[in-house]
């Protein structure tokens, strides 16, 4: 099978849920191919059926782990973002890798640092409490270079300030200036979305 053949049929099983759970040894297998398009395929599609069936996902998640050393940009983003839905259905089965995901919160490419503010929002969601000394990092990419990580920045201190205020209150002085400074609309609306998620 070409690698075309096979990106191909990874997108109609990524649309055929049903068949997810009987076929994560298969796409699991595929972190082994000789790609990164089929590799970084393999571990997003495996994010998602961790979060569907994080049940069965558990002897795959050291694997899944193992590419946030990557030297490829694109296979550390998919690293972060499958560990970040497999963590949000269970969290237990990243907890031994989580502290490693901090790593790419000063990642040179913003790709990465953006797929590491999107998965700790999504393992946050249902486990915040270990995010409680962890908002410096997060505060430090609400001034990033990069618009799209500036953008999404402040989303984890909404999903924080709805969950546990308390972590969040430190930082409310600082969204509200950015709300009301960032060139950034964008920014601003989502550093008004964390103080009203706080505060409330």
């Amino acid at each position: 099978m070409t690698e075309e053949e096979l990106y191909k049929e990874l997108g109609v099983l990524t649309r055929n849920k049903e068949r997810w759970k009987e076929n994560i040894p298969s796409v699991a297998a595929l972190l082994e191919h000789n790609t990164i398009k089929i590799k970084a395929k393999a571990l997003w599609l495996l994010g998602e059926m961790g979060l569907a069936f994080p049940e069965t996902i558990g002897g795959s998640v050291a694997t899944v782990a193992s590419f946030i050393g990557s030297p490829e940009p694109l296979l550390r983003e998919r690293a972060a973002n499958a560990l970040g839905r497999i963590g949000r259905g269970r969290f237990r089965y990243v907890e031994p890798y989580w502290e490693s995901l901090f790593r790419l919160a000063g990642d040179m490419e913003a790709s990465v640092r953006l797929a590491f503010i999107w998965a700790s929002e999504n393992i946050a969601t249902n486990t915040p409490d270990p995010y409680h000394d962890r908002l410096p990092f997060f505060a430090k990419l609400l001034n990033d270079s990069d618009d799209r990580v500036r953008m999404e920045a402040p989303e984890i201190f909404r999903v924080l300030g709805k969950r546990r205020p308390e972590f969040v209150k430190p930082y409310v002085e600082k969204l509200r200036i950015l709300s009301e400074t960032d060139p950034n609309r964008v920014v601003r609306i989502h550093c008004q979305g964390a103080i009203k998620a706080t505060t409330n």
